[in-house]
C-alpha cells in the first residue's frame, strides 16, 4: 500500500516547526517501529495508539508498521504527535481516505479509550501552523478556544479518535456533526472549550476582538473584564494609605514600563504596592496578548476557560526559586520561567536579599534584551522575557521595627552585608528606588483624603502611553523604558541646560552612563504624565531623585 502521510508540529520553546508524519503498513514480520529522533514519551505512543484504535473498534494492521516523522534531525518530544500518527496509520491501513488527512494538521494526545485528551502549546502550534499555509487543524475539544484565536482558520474540536474518523470518513470537509452542536451551543456534551467568539461550527475560525489598536480600551475599576468572573477580590491602589511617594513611584513605572526597588520594614506596604500595580497598565494589545499566551500556553499554566490573557501577567516566585525556575530550563523538556511568564507584565521577587545572588543576577541580561535563552546539549530555546522587574527588601535580617525601647540588634555592617547581596549591577537597572517608612497613625489618616483608585491612575497611566505611542509612530518601541540609547542621545536628545544636573553626577560618579539613560527615560515619562512635549529640569530633576531613591 502507499505511504500515508499527514502533519503536526514540534514546538521548541515557543517555536514551531512542522513535522511531516507519515505511516507505512508493509509487508514483512509484524511490529511497530518509530523513527525520527523520539524521546521516551513520543516513543510509548505506539501502546497509547494501539490501545486507541483497538478501543475505537478498528482493526490493527498485522503486518510491519513504520512510522517516520521528519525531519528526522529535529529532537521530539511529548504526547502530541499522537492524533497524527494514529490517523496516518489509519489511513496506511485503508481505514479513512488518504486524501482526507493529507490538508490538516492534526494535534492532541490519546487516552487508552481512544479519548483525546488536551495538550499544552496549542496557540504556538497552530499559530505555526497557519504559518506554513494550514488551511484546518484538528485538535482535542478542550483546546478548541485557544486553537480558535488564529485567525482564517479552520479548527475541528474532537473529542474521540471514533469520531474524527467518521468525519474523515464522510464527504463533509468542514462539520464534525455529532459534536459541533454540543461544544459550540451548550449541549449536552459541553465541556466550556467553545471558542470565545461562539459560532455554529468549527469553520468560524476569526478571532476575537480583542482591539485592534495599541489601547484596546481603559480598565475598569475591577481591574479588566475577566476580574470579576472569578469572585476574586481585585486588588486597588486605594487600599494603600500613607505611602504618598511609593504610590506616585508605581504610577510613574506604570506609565513608562520601568523596574522598580522598595525598601522597608515590613508592614509598610511594598507587597500591596506590587500586586496592584499591574491594575494600572493598559489592557494588551492583540500581538501581546498572543504572545503572553503562548507562553502560558506552553507552559501549561493558561486558566481555564480564559483561552486569551489580555491583561499584564503578575508573576511572583518564592525566594527559594531556582535559576531554572525563574529563568527557564529543565532536564529534560525546556520550560519557560517566571520571567518569560511575567513577559509584558510583572516580575515580582519579594525578600528579594533571601534570593539567591546567582538567580537576582541571572535576571540582568534578560533585563537588557528581553530574551531569555536557554542552552543545552540539544541546542538553544529562546523565550521572550519583556518584563517590570519589582523587587522588595526589608532594610536588615531582623526587619524589625528599630524604637528606643527595643531597638534593632543589627550592627551597620550586618545591614550593608545584607543588601550588598543586591548587587551594584543589578540595582544599576533599576529604574525607581522607593524608601517606605512606617506611618503613624496621624499621616494615615491625613493620606486618606488624598488617596486614589487604581482606575484614576489608569486613566493618567494610560494617556501617558498613548503620548509615548504618538511620539514612538512608526517605531517599535511601545513605552519609555524600551528607548535604545542610540535614539535617547540622538532625536531625544534634551537640552544642555536639562541635562545639567545629570552630568554633574555623571562627572562625580553617583551616575554611571547606563543609570544616566535610565534616569532620562525616567524624565520623558515623568513629561507624558504632566502632558508635556519634552522633559525639562523639573522632570530630570525629579527622574534622578526617583532614580536615587530621594523626593526631589
Amino acid at each position: 500500500m502507499p505511504v500515508a502521510r499527514t502533519r503536526c508540529v514540534c514546538l521548541i520553546g515557543v517555536t514551531g516547526h512542522v513535522i511531516d508524519v507519515e505511516a507505512d503498513v508493509g509487508h514483512g514480520m509484524a511490529g511497530t517501529h518509530f523513527i525520527g529522533m523520539l524521546d521516551t514519551a513520543l516513543s510509548e505512543a505506539r501502546d497509547r495508539v494501539r490501545s486507541a484504535v483497538v478501543n475505537s473498534h478498528h482493526a490493527w494492521p498485522d503486518a510491519r508498521i513504520t512510522v517516520s516523522l521528519f525531519p528526522a534531525s529535529l529532537p521530539k518530544r511529548g504526547s502530541a504527535f499522537d492524533l497524527a500518527i494514529a490517523v496516518a496509520l489509519l489511513a496506511a491501513a485503508g481505514a479513512v481516505p488518504r486524501a482526507r488527512i493529507a490538508d490538516p494538521f492534526f494535534l492532541g494526545e490519546l487516552g487508552l479509550d481512544g479519548s483525546i485528551r488536551p495538550v499544552r502549546g496549542v496557540l504556538p502550534a497552530v499559530l505555526s501552523a497557519a504559518a506554513a499555509g494550514a488551511r484546518t487543524v484538528v485538535v482535542p475539544a478542550r483546546n478548541a478556544a485557544e486553537a480558535r484565536l488564529v485567525p482564517d482558520l479552520t479548527v475541528i474540536p474532537v473529542t474521540t479518535l471514533g469520531e474524527l474518523v467518521g468525519w474523515l470518513r464522510s464527504d463533509d470537509p468542514v462539520n464534525l456533526p455529532t459534536l459541533v452542536d454540543e461544544l459550540f451551543h451548550g449541549g449536552p456534551g459541553s465541556d466550556g472549550a467553545a471558542g470565545p467568539g461562539g459560532g455554529s461550527g468549527p469553520s468560524g475560525g476569526s478571532a476575537p476582538a480583542c482591539g485592534a489598536s495599541s489601547f484596546p480600551g481603559r480598565p475598569d475599576a475591577s481591574g479588566g473584564p475577566d476580574a470579576g468572573e472569578t469572585g476574586q477580590v481585585v486588588p486597588d491602589l486605594k487600599d494603600v494609605a500613607g505611602q504618598p511617594f511609593a504610590r506616585r513611584a508605581v504610577e510613574v513605572c506604570a506609565a513608562g514600563g520601568h523596574n522598580l526597588w522598595m525598601l522597608g520594614p515590613p508592614g509598610t506596604g511594598k507587597t500591596m504596592l506590587a500586586e496592584r500595580l499591574p491594575t494600572l497598565l493598559p489592557p494588551l494589545d492583540r500581538d501581546q496578548a498572543l504572545e503572553v499566551t503562548a507562553i502560558h500556553s506552553v507552559a501549561g499554566t493558561l486558566p481555564e476557560g480564559r483561552p486569551l490573557l489580555d491583561r499584564a501577567p503578575f508573576v511572583a516566585p518564592h525566594h527559594t526559586a531556582t535559576i531554572a525556575a525563574v529563568i527557564g530550563g529543565g532536564s529534560g523538556t525546556i520550560r519557560p520561567g517566571a520571567a518569560s511568564l511575567a513577559h509584558r507584565g510583572v516580575l515580582f521577587m519579594d525578600e528579594a536579599p533571601e534570593c539567591p545572588m546567582s538567580v537576582l543576577d541571572a535576571l540582568r541580561q534578560p533585563l537588557e534584551s528581553g530574551k531569555v535563552t536557554v542552552s543545552r546539549s540539544l541546542g538553544s530555546v529562546t523565550f521572550p522575557a519583556r518584563f517590570m522587574l519589582v523587587l522588595a527588601a526589608n532594610p536588615c535580617p531582623c526587619a524589625r521595627p528599630s524604637r528606643p525601647e527595643d531597638p534593632c540588634r543589627c550592627t551597620p555592617t550586618t545591614r550593608r552585608r545584607y543588601l550588598a547581596r543586591l548587587s551594584g549591577p543589578l540595582l544599576d537597572r533599576v529604574d525607581v528606588k522607593a524608601t517606605l517608612l512606617r506611618s503613624t497613625r496621624r499621616e494615615l489618616l491625613a493620606d486618606r483624603r488624598f488617596i486614589e483608585s487604581s482606575q484614576v491612575v489608569a486613566e493618567r497611566v494610560l494617556l501617558a502611553r498613548e503620548r509615548a505611542a504618538k511620539r514612538f509612530a512608526g517605531r517599535p518601541w511601545r513605552c519609555n523604558a524600551e528607548i535604545p540609547t542610540g535614539a535617547l542621545h540622538d532625536e531625544y536628545r534634551l537640552p544642555a541646560k536639562v541635562m545639567m544636573p545629570l552630568l554633574s553626577c555623571l562627572d562625580s560618579g553617583t551616575l554611571s552612563a547606563r543609570g544616566l539613560d535610565r534616569v532620562l527615560r525616567v524624565a520623558w515619562t515623568l513629561a507624558d504624565l504632566k502632558g508635556g512635549e519634552r522633559p525639562g529640569v523639573e522632570e530630570t530633576n525629579s527622574a534622578l531623585g526617583l532614580w536615587l531613591g530621594e523626593e526631589r
